[in-house]
């Protein structure tokens, strides 16, 4: 291996650096983990590579590039029309047809990843149509990598090897290799938008710059096919490795071996991954759930099995350089949880059980999650959400119920993060569209599920007091639902004052917070500057409250939930000619903006197909329908089987690619579209919500009566009024004494504290029985030795009616 020459490419550093399109046409592994790569397909071209993990991407895009040498320069992307398919229903290889505007040449390629090595192989038919072009049309391929995610800093070279040039770009010890299986007529490197293979090809329809280095910057590559008077065939190799070296022998490998031998290859091994589908209630022969299975499958890394991350996308990408490097190539907890509990729904059991125990050992010693994290666990963003501590509880518990456990024992991991939702909450930090924080109806049935499924984890353990105790926390959730979270003074919808909210703002770190009947304001994020920003929540709904149907806490037939859906369906509701689907709530500025233009920090939140496979779930619970929803999400996937995340909601916009009905440029796909789907086919199976716990919907099938009622009292979370009828339960996390008086201080009692196996410790004071009296207490802290020095005082009342009785 030898750099070609010493000519150094101009216009250091290139232009500032962009990812690519969101709106994938298609996303691809090969099933065996041997193969440590996964590619994305736009427009017939492949945009992002990923690279030794999901997590990474390496490359922004690959395509060809053809010239006349005079008048005609066409890059694939923007000039040619592409026809995408998948190739067989169950794998993720591609096919993709394009042709020229005036019809002149048609493009031919299949694209797939070799099932053993780190290397995305493109076969590509070129056939050339008219006669005055045969012997004119040029080939290029052109490649712009953007190494350890990033598009700075990137060093290219032409190399010579085995009598041939290579193309190769390094940075920070991972490298690619580009090369065909015919050598290269001419090749080059340059910095993007200054000495760059595209730039010279549309100056002057010609390579006429062939540089042999082109160090740190923002580089692209390019060689030369040699083309044929009216038809070549030729396969395109790009490899990867921890070196230079290493890349190169991945890419001649790969090349080494026939393209029709890895082909057969990577088919079979999809094929052999699956299972009949002729039980599956589907609406178009089971071909988008076998999309989704494959999808969801393919979204696992390899290097840490079971990490499952959000999307093979970076939403907007090509408004995006390098400062954000997330995207949702990371594991989310929540979107993790979904995808498993997709795939145990669709029978597998193997990558639902990987996906428990990579959570369990990536949660954090307080029993919590980051709020997004990368596939070795480093944290991305530090946010706090309860939903995200809560469902691998759940998780853990389907496998339970499926016997997929093995010999695997979640008990600890499920007892730490009940502990930690006990601790922090009942507020979280942020609610599931990660903005807001305080008491949303979606976290709260999650956490309170979890806490039920909790306490069956103990109980099997014969800890019999300790899951009295995590019960009793869920319960008193519960009971705190309808308090904490319906209006009774909404304006939305006239007739309807009585509904559940998105949120009621609480700040976390605000021990006393104003649970009254004024449910407060809620400042939203991502709107466009100037625009209002802060709104009553009372007149802010999204339907996450569905979940406490879908998990068995609330009948569907409860009139609130059924006043809340009416509000959401006048409010929410779009009809495309897709079918209906939702926004997530009113106001929402997580989207394009207004034009079209990508968003940047603000836009208008579009509709979420995932929305509609929750819809279909509570049709489903209350004996209705749910079948049209199932047939809204086969029409809104792509014609290669990919879910978005959401869906453009206003007239076509055919110059920004936006269709109404069709996918935007946030994320496409999204692994909780597709598992929601599948699920809600499996629900359809079962006649049941596949995810509801019957131990909830036993136990809250239940009058209340049949309950304890409780007030919990936490450093976190001081009441100042507890119900006359409610225990009020002092916590906190180390041993107490708590000195108590109901009459002010004319008398007192002490109360040792009970320690749980949570590490938690409670005393109980008893109800008050009636309004006016209170209940004032202190510490002592027998590990410190010392009194609290602060009185604290609940007064019997309702700080608002309870409006679920």
């Amino acid at each position: 291996m030898r750099i070609r020459g010493d000519r150094v490419a101009f216009g250091s550093p290139g232009m500032p650096p962009r990812w690519s399109h969101s709106n994938k046409d298609g996303i691809g592994t090969a099933y065996s983990a041997d193969s440590r790569l996964w590619f994305t397909v736009w427009r017939g071209i492949v945009t992002e590579v990923y690279f030794p993990t999901i997590d990474r991407p390496q490359l922004r895009d690959l395509q060809l590039l053809f010239t006349d040498g005079a008048s005609l320069f066409h890059e694939e992307k923007r000039d040619l029309k592409a026809r995408i398919e998948r190739m067989g229903g169950d794998s993720l290889a591609y096919r993709s047809s394009s042709e020229d505007p005036e019809g002149r040449y048609t493009l031919r390629k299949i694209i797939l990843a070799d099932p053993h090595l780190p290397c995305l192989l493109t076969r590509v038919h070129l056939k050339v149509s008219a006669p005055e072009l045969a012997s004119k049309l040029r080939l290029f391929v052109l490649a712009s990598p953007h190494l350890n995610v990033a598009g700075w800093g990137n060093s290219a070279t032409v190399q010579e090897i085995l009598g041939r040039s290579v193309l190769l770009a390094e940075k920070d010890g991972v490298a690619l290799a580009l090369a065909a299986d015919v050598p290269f007529l001419r090749s080059s490197v340059g910095y993007v938008g200054a000495s760059d293979g595209w730039t010279d090809l549309n100056q002057h329809r010609d390579l006429t710059w062939e540089f042999d280095r082109a160090p740190d910057g923002n580089v692209a590559l390019t060689g030369e096919i040699p083309a044929g008077s009216s038809s070549t065939e030729f396969t395109l190799g790009l490899a990867f490795g921890e070196s230079a070296a290493a890349a190169v022998t991945a890419l001649f490998q790969s090349l080494g071996t026939p393209f029709e031998t890895h082909e057969r290859r990577f088919l079979t091994q999809w094929r052999r991954s699956v299972h009949s589908v002729d039980h599956v209630p589907s609406g178009d022969g089971g071909a988008l759930y076998r999309a989704s299975r494959a999808i969801l499958l393919a979204h696992e890394d390899k290097t840490y099995p079971g990490a499952f991350i959000a999307s093979l996308s970076i939403p907007w990408g090509s408004a995006k350089s390098d400062e954000d490097q997330g995207g949702y190539h990371l594991v989310w907890v929540r979107d993790l949880c979904h995808a498993a509990t997709g795939l145990l729904a669709t029978g597998q059991t193997e990558a639902p059980l990987r996906a428990l125990i990579y959570l369990a050992t990536r949660q954090q010693p307080d029993g919590g999650f980051p709020q997004n994290f990368w596939v070795d666990g480093r944290p991305y963003w530090r946010g706090l959400q309860l939903d995200e501590v809560a469902l691998p509880i759940l998780l853990a518990d389907a496998l339970r119920r499926h016997r997929a456990l093995r010999d695997f024992d979640p008990t600890v991991g499920v007892l730490r993060a009940a502990r930690f939702l006990i601790e922090h909450g009942p507020a979280t930090e942020q609610d599931r569209w990660e903005e807001v924080s305080g008491y949303s109806p979606s976290t709260l049935a999650t956490c309170i599920a979890a806490l039920t499924v909790a306490a069956g984890f103990s109980r099997r353990t014969g800890d019999e007091p300790t899951a009295t105790f995590i019960q009793e926390y869920a319960d008193f959730l519960e009971s705190h639902v309808e308090p904490w979270t319906v209006t009774n003074r909404g304006t939305l919808v006239p007739g309807i004052p009585r509904h559940y909210v998105r949120i009621r703002p609480v700040q976390v770190d605000n021990p006393v917070p104003d649970e009254g009947p004024d449910l407060g304001r809620v400042r939203l994020r991502n709107l466009p500057p100037g625009a209002p920003s802060e709104f009553s929540a009372a007149e802010i709904i999204d339907a996450g409250f569905l979940d406490l149907v879908r998990l068995g806490i609330r009948s569907p037939n409860d009139r609130i939930v059924t006043d809340s859906l009416t509000v959401v369906d006048r409010i929410l509701k779009v009809t495309t000619p897709k079918g209906d689907l939702w926004h997530r709530y009113n106001h929402d500025g997580y989207g394009e903006t207004a034009a079209g233009g990508p968003y940047i920090g603000f836009g208008v939140g579009r509709a979420w197909p995932v929305l509609t496979g929750e819809r279909g779930h509570y049709e489903l619970a209350r004996a209705g329908n749910p079948t049209p929803h199932v047939r809204t999400l086969e029409r809104v996937a792509t014609s290669t089987g990919l879910l978005p995340e959401q869906v453009w909601d206003e007239a076509d916009r055919p110059d920004l690619h936006l269709y109404f009905g069709m996918p935007t440029e946030s994320a496409t796909p999204l692994v909780w579209a597709h598992a929601e789907y599948v699920t809600l086919l499996r629900s359809i199976q079962d006649a049941r919500p596949f995810d509801q716990v019957p131990d909830v919907a036993e136990r809250y099938r239940l009058p209340r009566t049949s309950r304890r009622r409780l007030e919990v009292w936490k450093f976190n979370r001081r009441p100042r009024m507890v119900r006359p009828d409610s225990v009020l339960r002092v916590l906190a996390n180390q041993p107490f004494r708590l000195r108590a008086s109901n009459d002010g201080w004319s008398t007192h009692q002490d109360f040792d504290s009970i320690e749980t196996t949570l590490g938690l410790h409670y005393a109980d004071l008893e109800s008050l029985g009636r309004a006016g009296r209170s209940w004032t207490f202190t510490f002592f802290w027998p590990l410190a030795e010392h009194w609290e020095g602060t009185n604290y005082e609940v007064a019997a009342g309702d700080a608002r009616p309870d409006l679920s009785e």
